[in-house]
């Protein structure tokens, strides 16, 4: 029976890189791994043929050979050559101890404590949320915070241990913190259970922390806001967490930004807006106002004849500042036509001599309005 090619085994193009056939390889063997499918016989034929194609395909020569000649050059006396060590040993799968060792970490680690014993020893990630105004978002602020966070305990220096006595290195693992054991072909590391993956045992822990190590503690940290930010920056405070757990590195702190509602400007990206109430006269007649900016200055609008309510004015350079960039936004005022209200009889003599004289294309809107309206109802009629 015909060998099946081995890009096709581990289901990648011929043209694959290293990394992505790596990938492609800890992937599969994942999948059919003998302790994931316990009693699968197909799974442990798929498991040994995957291991026996990227033990060929990782080696550049053995790669070179194989594109070039095939299986065949992996049989009779180049089989000898390329998998000697592996035959010799009664190996049935080659070289795949060394290959699948390559790997195994990768993603066995965590759940064998490899990796994981280096995440429990550093220090926790710790997050704080800080509301600004928009003033303080336009110009910058350096704001001073006061974080609850785990620290090194000073009386016995972060170590855990009484002072004047000393830790004790673990006999099970003998202070590697992980215990090997051989199953098969391969070895397993486990994080060790006497220790706990910490590579030493406490007899005399420290009174002030209990043997932690950390204890609780209120800082004071200065934080710098750059002029620019937006409602959900965040700000990574680099080893500003909690302390790590037996000498590790402490975490990071990420300072997540909100901003408080203005009672005059809408922030729309790195633009601002402003509603600007005008009266119908002003709006009809013409004139000029002004209107606030955000750095606490004043900029002057000049309103044409006729100006209809829910215009727009656009001041440049008036918004907000592009974080970290030269650059700024706009202000754009709306005009908000204000009705009067409270007319003394004088003023509604006034407005009805206005309304009288009125004539086509005073209220311009107004007759379009009615225009289509009359339309619509003709056809509703036919």
């Amino acid at each position: 029976m015909s060998k099946r090619c081995y890009y096709e085994t581990l289901e990648v193009d011929r043209s694959v890189s290293g990394e992505a056939l790596k990938s492609a390889y800890r992937k599969l063997a994942m999948k059919f791994h003998p302790d994931r499918n316990p009693g699968d016989h197909t799974a442990e034929i798929k498991f040994k043929e995957i291991n026996e194609a990227y033990d060929v395909l990782k080696d550049e020569q053995k790669r070179a050979a194989y594109d070039r000649f095939g299986h065949a050059a992996f049989e009779g006396g180049q089989g000898a050559a390329w998998g000697a060590a592996g035959a010799r040993a009664g190996n049935p799968f080659g070289d795949f101890a060394g290959t699948f060792s390559e790997v195994f970490e990768d993603f066995f680690g965590e759940m064998m404590g490899g990796r994981r014993t280096r995440r429990q020893n550093r220090g926790q990630d710790l997050r704080y949320n800080l509301e600004i105004t928009l003033e303080e978002a336009f110009s910058g602020r350096t704001a001073e915070i006061r974080v609850p966070t785990a620290v090194a305990c000073d009386a016995c220096s972060g170590s855990g241990v009484e002072p004047g006595h000393s830790a004790e290195t673990c006999p099970t693992c003998g202070g590697h913190g992980k215990v090997r054991a051989t199953q098969g072909f391969f070895t397993i590391e486990r994080t060790c259970s006497s220790c706990r993956g910490a590579g030493r045992i406490i007899r005399h822990p420290c009174r002030a922390c209990r043997g932690a190590g950390l204890v609780q503690k209120e800082r004071t940290l200065n934080v710098d806001v750059p002029p620019g930010v937006e409602e959900g920056t965040r700000i990574r405070l680099s080893n500003e967490g909690a302390a790590g757990v037996n000498g590790g590195p402490p975490g990071d702190l990420y300072i997540f930004l909100s901003i408080a509602e203005h009672p005059l400007f809408q922030r729309d990206g790195h633009d601002l807006h402003c509603r600007a109430p005008v009266s119908f006269v002003t709006a009809a007649l013409g004139g000029s106002i002004e209107v606030p900016t955000l750095d606490g200055g004043r900029a002057k609008v000049t309103i044409p004849e006729g100006t209809q309510p829910g215009r727009q004015f656009r001041l440049k350079g008036k918004g907000m500042p592009v974080l970290r960039s030269a650059q700024k936004g706009d202000l754009y005022v709306e005009m908000a036509v204000e009705t009067p209200v409270k007319l003394s009889r004088r003023q509604k003599e006034l407005l009805r001599e206005f309304e009288a004289e009125s004539q086509a294309g005073t209220h311009p809107e107004a007759e379009g309005f009615l225009s289509r309206l009359k339309e619509f109802w003709a056809g509703a009629e036919k």
